[in-house]
């Protein structure tokens, strides 16, 4: 991992106009987001990027948790011109080692296309998938 990039925690270093955009315009799973929503979500959440030498944010993640029993990684987004430097796994790193001092016994997750990247960190397919179940609201 090049040194140039860095992993924050901080919320003062989210540039929330640049995370909006990238999920609002690019995500699938969040495309026409709205900004009000947007902002709500991640004022109830942990936020976490990857900033470059120059200060420019590059990645996001957002983790819905209650801090003691139960994590969830979404919202996760890499800069198309920062792929494939190993910002995803810089993300992920410093979201499991920020969370990994609380007593939360699982973190779960969602993903289409990045299986790879999460089965390196110790994600999985559920083992009883059948045992969760989801309940769609719009």
């Amino acid at each position: 991992m090049p040194s140039t990039y860095s992993f924050t925690a901080d919320d003062s270093h989210i540039d929330r106009d640049r995370v909006h955009r990238w999920l609002s315009e690019q995500a699938y799973w969040a495309k026409g987001r709205s900004r009000s929503v947007q902002e709500r979500a991640m004022d109830a959440s942990r936020n976490y990027g990857v900033i470059d030498a120059g200060g420019t944010q590059v990645a996001y993640a957002r983790v819905v948790t209650d801090g003691v029993t139960f994590a969830w990684l979404c919202d996760v987004f890499v800069a198309d011109d920062a792929r494939g430097n190993g910002i995803g796994k810089m993300l992920v790193e410093g979201v499991i080692a920020d969370l990994s001092p609380l007593p939360i016994t699982r973190i779960l997750l969602a993903t289409a296309d990045a299986h790879g990247l999460y089965a390196q960190y110790g994600f999985a397919p559920s083992e009883d998938p059948h045992r969760y179940m989801i309940r769609q609201m719009r």
